[in-house]
């Protein structure tokens, strides 16, 4: 994906969350739609991947949104 590709999927799914509507993700025949409660965990993860000994690795940034199918969501996020 170039980096608008990968903007308007970001921003379809930061749309259908701020509307409370559920995500569908779908590949091939399959599809899921996911209906996220309105308080989920959410996770930023910068990482730097290097194999011993190399000069340069792999960067990624994850964005992670997760919840108990209970309803429980955890604890409040923190910036710090």
């Amino acid at each position: 994906m170039t980096r608008e590709e990968v903007s308007t999927y970001l921003r379809t799914v930061a749309d259908r969350l701020e509307a409370g509507d559920a995500i569908r993700f779908s590949a091939g025949e399959q599809s899921m739609d996911i209906e996220v409660p309105t308080r989920p965990v959410f996770e930023v993860k910068v990482e730097r991947e290097t194999a011993t000994g190399a000069d340069r690795g792999e960067l990624s940034i994850e964005f992670e949104l997760e919840w108990d199918e209970n309803g429980d969501s955890g604890g409040e996020l923190r910036i710090d």
